[in-house]
């Protein structure tokens, strides 16, 4: 690849960063639209551990070049460039919504509500209820959502062993088109934590550039360290079983997870009610607007996409045999 196709990625990364960055949008859906959804599961899938006994080879040059050839066989230098658009985005974003929980958490919650609820309008129709085993899908993921949002994203702490877990899964939900990974993180109630902790380890690391004490960044970056542990477990083998479920149990899959997305709807709607004050009528329309502006974004990248299939592949194709 050359440098323009590396900025090509990396540009990509940052759109698909900027959609997971935010509960309601999905960054596999990003990755649909512009071209490389096949190759970024492929990557994934294809990620292999073992990789890691050729390092210590790396002190000769035959060592050093067959490292080089099998970091290149995983698709490595791709994901590299995708990784770091996709952390640009998310450390500019965490910064936007820490300022919006901080000063006006009504109106980030209400725009949230609107990025769900527009999802879920627009994948409607991958939901099939044509057998009971789908039925039972739909009403598990819808009933996850809601007893998330009630129970557990209140009694889950911020504690490591939590958020290695959470990061397992919401990397999961990260790559798949339809359901963003910052939705499950604002169900498990992690969201508003994890992205105002990631905004104080980049400004920590900031200071220790200039020159700042690394004691401080020890707190923030524990935090953000073991989050990402989960999420290269999560990649190496919860991301395999959810290819696993798309490709051989699509419908009820996709079923489950566009109920699951209604479902979660109950905690920003409970977030804006908690958050207002009083309802006047400026803080209304202010609401009502701030929604309107997150399904309008919502059905704006619904109408660029046109009629992309959510396979597993992100290619046109029959569906696989109903189970």
């Amino acid at each position: 690849m050359s440098v323009r196709a590396y900025l090509g990625v990396y540009l990509r990364g940052i759109a698909m960063g900027a959609a997971d960055a935010v509960p309601g949008v999905s960054g596999g859906t990003i990755a649909l639209i512009t071209g490389i959804y096949e190759r970024l599961v492929t990557a994934i899938t294809e990620l292999d551990p073992r990789a890691l006994a050729l390092l210590p080879g790396v002190t000769r040059a035959a060592g050093r070049t067959r490292l080089r050839e099998r970091l290149v066989e995983m698709d490595i230098p791709f994901l590299m460039a995708l990784g770091l658009g996709i952390v640009t985005a998310l450390v500019s974003v965490a910064r936007i919504v820490e300022y919006a929980q901080e000063h006006a958490p009504a109106l980030m919650f209400a725009f949230f509500l609107g990025l769900i609820a527009a999802s879920a309008v627009v994948l409607r129709d991958e939901i099939d209820l044509g057998s009971w085993g789908r039925v039972l899908a739909g009403l598990a993921g819808f009933a996850l959502a809601v007893v998330a949002a009630v129970e557990v994203g209140t009694a889950l702490p911020n504690s490591l062993p939590v958020l290695f877990v959470v990061g397992a899964i919401a990397i999961s939900a990260m790559i798949l088109p339809g359901i963003s990974g910052s939705l499950i993180l604002l169900l498990l109630g992690q969201y508003t934590y994890l992205t105002g902790t990631l905004s104080a380890f980049t400004d920590r690391l900031l200071d220790v550039a200039r020159g700042g004490s690394l004691d401080t960044l020890v707190e923030p970056g524990t935090v953000v360290v073991t989050f990402c542990l989960g999420a290269v477990v999560g990649l190496l083998s919860v991301a395999h079983a959810v290819k696993y479920a798309l490709t051989h149990y699509r419908r009820a899959t996709l079923t489950f997870l566009v109920a699951l997305m209604v479902g979660a709807l109950y905690y920003p709607a409970e977030q804006v009610l908690v958050n207002v004050e009083a309802w006047t009528t400026t803080t209304t329309l202010a609401i009502l607007a701030s929604f309107v502006v997150g399904a309008v974004l919502v059905l704006g990248v619904d109408y660029v996409t046109g009629d992309i299939d959510l396979d597993a592949d992100g290619e046109e194709r029959p569906a696989p045999t109903a189970k």
